[in-house]
């Protein structure tokens, strides 16, 4: 027994040796590729020097002498932290992800490709003005600069076996493009899923099922008409429905309204609402969370222009920021910016089209998608005036995509030129003339004002609503251009003292122009605004706690409609219920962390939605087994229906008596379901933190979990949900919080999840994680440090010395 014992003991003592070196091997290999943050390199293309300071929490202030050096330094500084992260982004966007990923990233390279994203920046870039084609090109060189001087690149080429290509100036191009995609192209699906209901149920059911407002968008725009809100529930019509629907029990794929809908939450206040009369802008943007994070943080100096905030990594934009004389923020404008049109196939050859009257052949591309581990794969694609064919029809008849991201004439690079602007009408002009996502643009400047109006480009369309597919093969429907600069709407300075976006909608049936009918519930900028009149007084930290609240009113109605049926009577025959009861007593209307309640009230939404639209629906599944309910005012048609308690609309009739014993089962079931997430726990103690917890994952990780250790953001309780100010849920939400006002940099607040560095073994690789699961702020402007690196063209002595010295 000794000797087994002894062997035992030996044994994990030789494993444990091996683990350690073998830890001690990775240590080594991955420490070569740890970004280097002081000393001296030689970047050709510079015209004169330039200082990179690396403050605190690895954020770069770069001082040059002109904005092209400026940019190639920022171009060098984030590929060194964060190159595995552009290629990434440029390779979705051209559609090769699968050249490194094999067969999982089939998909996506197969709907880039058919976009044609790789196609349309050639044909982007030969259109940009001369001035942005040198900052694209100076970036570009800063990016190449870092590769060509770096054998030892991020683990992840090394683990993928690969090394990346030279960085191309269409690169930036196809990362914006990107953008395109992760704000705007769900609206395909979102046409797809209307179109089915129109083809299936009556029409007051779909307008009903479809509405474009709630109670808090209409209070917010109390004489703004909305356009499809019906005053009563069309019994008839959602009965016919339920009475053609063969499988009443047939699963909807989604029935959850798009909890995670891309947006953000932006204001401001003017002069008037703050005590030394400054202007101060708020700006919190909604999007899927990862790591590293998306955004990168800088600050740039070059001559007449201080400015900072976050650059979209692949790309010299600063999409969010501020200078010495303007800030800017965005929100999502989720309008409808995409369309699919019905193609006319002529009968006596499959490959003409109509259009306009007239058969048109169709133009064909061939794409080759390399395939890791695989035989390429050939991809033929049709074209049309109006856009390529999707790879997927539309209630079985072929579809083109007609959208603004794939319109050459659409898309440019204005922005840049934010950066550089001086004056409120100057930043107005530019962002009413750019061709990036559609967007709201709040903005403040350093005389107290501030400004609302919109960027991009929105269609003018005939003929048609865009809600769902036609054809446009008559000439008679279709789009007109887009519109004009000076027909984009704006406030400046209103009376109030206030301005507020959080992707509500904002226009009505009185706008001459259609925007969308999907914007998201006005609970965010409902709430936002109550708290922002109520406040007399403003400053940075004011704005900045705002951005934390974690209040939810939006909950109020189901937490009311469950406590009502919780009845002396009910909890007599059930006493069990009591609990529930006091459980759903002890929310205290937040979201927060240490919340009790507020678990079951969001599963019992949830289950409310599903059991309550299904059966109207089950038709719309079986014409196309992918059809999925997602609409974010689902909660207006769900509480009229539950308002009413028609009996002749009552779900699965055969199983449930009343209206009342329906809901109460699927509350009794949402406590049952939280319960089996939480076996070891009782229900008093289950609190939001522990059902609402971080989840942002590296790539790698997803695929080989034993890596989230070190690649992981740590799980941790989370305060926030969909329907508050702080948006937070575990793979999304504030992408970053950022506050200023404009001419004081200094006093500014920044923040973003995750930290600056994609290097698992950088310092700065999770530093500010801590600070924004927390709610503790940052400087804007970075904090000086003594690493100091210092770019020079190769044909100058440098001696160290600040370029603006």
């Amino acid at each position: 027994m000794a000797n087994v014992k002894t062997i035992f003991v030996a044994s994990v003592t030789a494993l444990a040796v091996l683990s350690l070196m073998a830890s001690a091997l990775v240590y080594g290999w991955l420490w070569r590729s740890l970004p280097v943050l002081k000393g001296e390199v030689t970047l050709p293309g510079l015209a004169l020097p330039v200082n990179v300071n690396t403050g605190e929490h690895g954020i770069p202030v770069i001082t040059a002498i002109s904005r092209t050096d400026a940019a190639q330094a920022l171009g060098f500084v984030t590929a060194r932290d964060r190159l595995f992260q552009m290629d990434l982004m440029r390779r979705k966007s051209a559609g090769r992800l699968a050249e490194i990923f094999g067969e999982p990233a089939l998909e996506n390279d197969i709907r880039s490709r058919t976009y044609g994203y790789n196609v349309e920046v050639k044909q982007i870039w030969s259109k940009l003005s001369v001035n942005h084609r040198l900052i694209l090109q100076a970036y570009t060189d800063g990016v190449n600069g870092f590769l060509a001087q770096n054998t030892a690149l991020p683990f992840e080429f090394d683990v993928l076996g690969y090394r990346p290509e030279p960085w191309r100036p269409e690169d930036c191009l196809l990362v914006v493009l990107g953008m395109f995609e992760n704000l705007t192209a769900g609206a395909e699906q979102d046409e797809r899923m209307v179109s089915v209901m129109a083809s299936v149920l009556p029409q007051e059911a779909v307008v009903f099922l479809t509405p474009d407002s709630d109670p808090f968008t209409d209070s917010l725009l109390a004489n703004n008409k909305s356009l499809r809100t019906t005053a009563q529930v069309p019994v008839a019509a959602l009965k016919s429905a339920m009475s053609n629907t063969p499988d009443h029990k047939m699963a909807l794929a989604s029935g959850y309204g798009k909890a995670a809908l891309p947006g953000s939450n932006a204001w401001a206040v003017s002069g008037a609402k703050t005590s030394d009369h400054r202007a101060i802008l708020a700006n919190d943007m909604h999007l899927g969370l990862s790591v590293p994070n998306i955004w990168y943080r800088a600050a740039l100096n070059y001559p007449q222009t201080q400015a900072t905030g976050v650059f979209l990594p692949g790309t010299p934009f600063l999409v969010v920021g501020s200078n010495q004389y303007l800030a800017w923020g965005l929100t999502s404008l989720i309008g409808d910016f995409l369309d699919l049109v019905k193609l006319e196939l002529n009968p006596e050859n499959s490959n003409q089209y109509r259009a306009n009257g007239k058969w048109l052949t169709f133009k064909q591309r061939s794409e080759t998608i390399a395939i890791k581990g695989n035989n390429p794969q050939t991809l033929p694609i049709k074209e049309t005036i109006w856009g390529p064919v999707a790879q997927k029809p539309l209630l079985g008849q072929q579809v083109a995509i007609h959208w603004v991201a794939l319109d050459v004439d659409a898309i440019n690079t204005d922005l840049l030129d934010m950066e550089q602007s001086r004056t409120l009408e100057q930043a107005l002009e530019v962002v009413n003339r750019a061709g990036n996502p559609q967007l709201n643009v709040l903005l403040a400047d350093n005389h107290a004002n501030i400004a609302w109006t919109l960027t991009g480009k929105i269609p003018k369309r005939q003929g048609l609503d865009g809600l769902i597919s036609q054809s446009w093969a008559d000439g008679k429907k279709g789009w007109t251009g887009y519109l004009q600069p000076a027909q984009m709407p704006r406030v400046i300075n209103p009376e109030a003292g206030v301005l507020v976006s959080a992707n509500e909608r904002r226009f009505g049936s009185e706008f001459p122009f259609l925007i969308g009918y999907q914007f998201a519930n006005g609970y965010r900028a409902f709430h936002i605004k109550q708290r922002l009149k109520a406040m007399w007084q403003h400053d940075e930290w004011s704005m900045f706690n705002l951005q934390l609240d974690s209040t939810s009113e939006f909950y109020n109605y189901y937490q009311q409609l469950a406590l009502t049926l919780l009845t002396p009577e009910a909890l007599t025959q059930k006493p069990a219920l009591q609990n529930i009861k006091r459980y759903l007593l002890a929310w205290d209307g937040q979201a927060n962390d240490t919340s009790s309640g507020f678990p079951v009230l969001v599963e019992f939404r949830q289950r409310l939605i599903k059991m309550v639209f299904t059966p109207f629906l089950a038709a719309c599944k079986q014409m196309d087994n992918q059809f999925s309910y997602e609409w974010t005012y689902v909660d207006t048609p769900l509480q009229a229906l539950l308002q009413e308690k028609n009996q002749e609309l009552l779900p699965y009739p055969e199983h449930y008596r009343s209206w009342d014993d329906m809901v109460l089962e699927q509350l009794e079931q949402s406590v049952q379901a939280v319960l089996a997430r939480h076996p070891h726990q009782a229900l008093a103690d289950i609190t939001w933190g522990l059902h609402n917890q971080t989840d942002f994952k590296h790539p790698f990780s997803r695929a080989l979990p034993a890596l989230s250790a070190l690649l992981d953001m740590p799980k941790q309780p989370l305060s926030g949900c969909g329907y508050c100010i702080r948006v937070a849920s575990p793979e999304f939400g504030a992408s970053e919080r950022f506050v200023v006002s404009p001419g004081h940099l200094e006093q500014g607040l920044l923040h973003m999840p995750g930290g600056q560095s994609a290097h698992p073994l950088s310092v700065h690789y999770r530093d500010q994680q801590i600070f924004w699961l927390t709610g503790k702020a940052l400087p804007l402007w970075p904090k000086t440090t003594n690493n100091d690196l210092q770019l020079k063209p190769p044909n100058i002595g440098y001696q160290g010395q600040s370029p603006l010295e």
